[in-house]
């Protein structure tokens, strides 16, 4: 009986030291092949414009203390945690389009431009898009032979009401030069704003366009956000920064595989000692 259960021991031991020697060959094999893998790996250079919605909706109070007080406090910390060689620019739309900063490396130059920023009336949502293709085209332009990608981070809380370009014309526009756009859907379905005129208060309801900006995110290869807090829209921009900072780089793995392939092989080397016993 005895004899029967040590026959048994060294057979499984055998099997053993057969699978790691065939998991060594195999992993050798993979390793002299010279794969790779996609991995994500720190952009070194990019351009990233703001384009930032300054309609009169921006004063509603259900995003704490308004939603424009709250969106230029979380673009201040975005803009300081970007990477150093990243250019930045600003854009501010309302009835219109403006530039508020061109794209640029000056961090204190956005954020002045973000501190600067008032509401005003009406929302042109496609025209917004199109100044900032244009500010990131420029940006791109400017480099010599160094490719530079660009995206565009558009927040904005309300319906398209004003502008010449429709929202969809400007995401086609940013489509055509392969420039994704992230947006960000900034407020509650219950916001309201309130103005004073002929000495009476309106109340306007000011709910967020968030099928819109979900198109527009989803035509040019974006992602959508929703925030209906301070909170919200903070995950939101970290969420944007991670993205449009990392890029996918298929990277060699050789070295891993014959590692691998090299362990394996001691360890069948170690079995095959302890399970073949040794000659007289």
């Amino acid at each position: 009986m005895l004899a029967g259960v040590v026959d048994r021991t060294w057979s499984w031991r055998r099997h053993v030291g057969i699978a790691l020697f065939l998991l060594a060959l195999a992993s050798l094999l993979v390793g002299f092949a010279r794969p790779s893998m996609t991995m994500l790996a720190d952009r070194e250079e990019a351009t990233v414009v703001l384009v930032i919605d300054v309609s009169g909706s921006m004063q509603a109070e259900d995003v704490e203390p308004t939603r424009l007080e709250a969106a230029q406090g979380v673009v201040r910390d975005f803009l300081q945690d970007l990477p150093e060689r990243f250019q930045v620019g600003v854009v501010a739309f309302s009835e219109t389009a403006e530039v508020a900063a061109p794209a640029t490396e000056d961090r204190q130059l956005a954020i002045d431009a973000i501190d600067y920023l008032y509401p005003q009336r009406g929302t042109a949502i496609g025209d917004g898009i199109a100044r900032g293709v244009e500010v990131a085209r420029e940006a791109e332009q400017g480099t010599t032979g160094r490719e530079r990608p660009a995206a565009i981070l558009m927040l904005s809380d309300g319906s398209q009401t004003e502008g010449v370009l429709l929202p969809m014309q400007g995401a086609a526009r940013a489509k055509s030069f392969k420039i994704p756009i992230y947006t960000v859907a900034l407020g509650t379905p219950e916001g309201v704003v309130e103005f004073n005129r002929f000495g009476g208060t309106r109340i306007i309801p000011v709910p967020p366009d968030k099928a819109t900006l979900r198109q527009i995110a989803a035509v040019t290869g974006g992602k959508f956000y929703e925030a209906e807090s301070a909170g919200d829209l903070r995950d939101a921009y970290e969420s944007m920064g991670t993205l449009v900072s990392k890029v996918e780089r298929k990277q060699e793995v050789t070295f891993a595989f014959l590692a691998g392939g090299l362990v394996l092989l001691l360890a069948a080397s170690a079995v095959a000692v302890i399970t073949f016993p040794r000659l007289p």
